[in-house]
């Protein structure tokens, strides 16, 4: 299967780890208890860890004991940064050299489109460099994930915690931020700093670099140390698209969640000025995908958590740890839509044409998830008999992989816990990796048909 269609390799693996993840969860000794926990309630955790999205069915501070929690830290570190990147590293590893099927793997782990169908337009990240690229991988996640574990322990130890449980707990979030996953094993969660602007700023930071991905790390990193070549010290074009998408949507949901939620006592209404504009922008950046909530949803009016559901739905950048249909596919969608109001054959970015199959696997994914996300909420509505704005969110929420939650999924029965985890494995997944693995197969046709235009609009 690896060498006639790697997408559905890539589904097997994922697959593959999640029923592993079920088995080790399920364990006595994973349970504080002691206990077997309940298949629906471990199946639906390592759903969450391995896809990166930090929705739970359990107290995440109290039901797992110290081996459950290595299980799930090990599970989110995997899924962040991709099954098939991940064995690449360790195949490089081992064997110091990576093979072309090896750097295809990793490639479509990178861009999926590249997986069951011939690309030949330029591409963020050659195949060629494909090997810096996993070195850039491992660097960072290595690197990032130190650093804020350095910067959040003492913060923890301020709090009242020993140097042992405080290393472990910031290393716990520190990987919890930087993947983007959004588990916190503190009791209370983070309602203890839900004004602490040192804290929260380095949970944002680790998110925001989670989000942007493992492409446009390696891109900045090129073009700060330059290396020697000139090319490198030009930014390409998924960078400059997710870069600036990124702040956009940020500055976006800043300023909106800070609006609509202004007078609203139970949220921002009863903080300054100051603490309502951080509080806003720094729930606006967890909106990537990252999860790591100050403010209970429930508490939100029904015009934030829509803003929020379109934030999430939209999430970060292709080939990170945020989920969503991702920043480059929306900015395609405005950039096509801009290039027909202004009758231009071809759509353009800072200098450079993008291929109209680029907006043909844009408008698929979009329609995809939206179709994923509205069958869910159906069935979810349908079992639960809550509102849509709250079934919504928190579908949504497990599309995106973002974590943000209302509670709804501990109160879920087991048949909805079920649909909520093929969701988050949907959402995950990726829904252009679907539809390649589903393609692989397809013929060309050797024909064209006659031509005949419907109207639309």
């Amino acid at each position: 299967m690896i060498h006639s269609s790697p997408p559905r390799f890539a589904l097997l693996v994922f697959t593959a780890l999640i029923l592993a993840w079920t088995v080790l969860l399920s364990l006595p000794f994973s349970a504080s208890s002691g206990k077997v926990t309940p298949l629906a309630d471990a199946l639906f955790t390592a759903v969450s860890a391995i896809c990166v999205t930090g929705l739970a069915t359990v107290d995440m501070s109290t039901h797992w004991s110290f081996f459950g929690e290595i299980v799930i830290l090990a599970g989110l570190q995997i899924g962040g940064i991709g099954v098939l990147t991940l064995a690449s590293i360790l195949g490089l590893t081992v064997t110091r050299r990576l093979g072309l099927r090896q750097r295809l793997l990793a490639a479509g782990d990178t861009n999926p489109m590249r997986m069951g169908r011939d690309v030949s337009e330029s591409q963020a990240v050659g195949l060629g460099e494909i090997g810096g690229l996993l070195a850039a991988v491992a660097t960072s996640l290595l690197v990032i994930e130190v650093a804020l574990t350095a910067l959040i322990t003492p913060r923890l130890m301020l709090e009242g915690y020993d140097l042992w449980h405080a290393l472990w707990n910031g290393f716990y979030l520190a990987a919890s931020a930087f993947t983007n996953t959004g588990f916190v094993p503190l009791p209370g969660g983070l309602a203890p700093f839900a004004t602490d602007f040192y804290l929260l700023s380095v949970l944002a930071i680790g998110v925001f670099l989670g989000a942007i991905g493992f492409p446009v790390i390696f891109a900045l990193y090129r073009y700060v140390t330059g290396g020697g070549w000139r090319a490198h010290k030009r930014l390409g074009l998924h960078a400059k698209l997710t870069l600036t998408t990124t702040i956009i949507f940020v500055i976006f949901g800043w300023l909106a969640i800070a609006g609509l939620e202004w007078n609203n006592t139970k949220t921002l209404g009863s903080q300054d000025i100051g603490q309502t504009l951080f509080s806003s922008v720094y729930m606006s950046i967890m909106t990537r995908s990252g999860g790591l909530g100050v403010i209970d949803p429930l508490d939100m009016h029904g015009s934030t958590l829509l803003v929020i559901d379109m934030l999430m739905f939209v999430g970060g950048g292709s080939a990170s740890t945020a989920g969503g249909i991702k920043v480059t596919t929306i900015a395609v969608l405005f950039l096509a839509a801009y290039a027909e109001a202004r009758g231009y054959k071809d759509m353009q970015a800072f200098d450079r044409r993008i291929p109209n199959e680029v907006l043909r696997v844009a408008v698929s994914i979009l329609i995809w998830g939206a179709t994923i996300v509205l069958a869910a909420t159906t069935a979810i509505m349908h079992m639960t008999g809550e509102s849509l704005e709250i079934v919504l969110f928190e579908v949504i929420s497990a599309f995106a992989t973002c974590g943000l939650s209302t509670n709804l999924s501990a109160e879920l029965p087991d048949a909805g816990k079920y649909i909520l985890a093929a969701t988050m494995w949907a959402g995950r997944v990726g829904t252009v990796t679907l539809a390649a693995a589903v393609a692989a197969t397809s013929r060309s046709r050797m024909f064209r048909l006659p031509e005949e235009r419907p109207i639309v609009g």
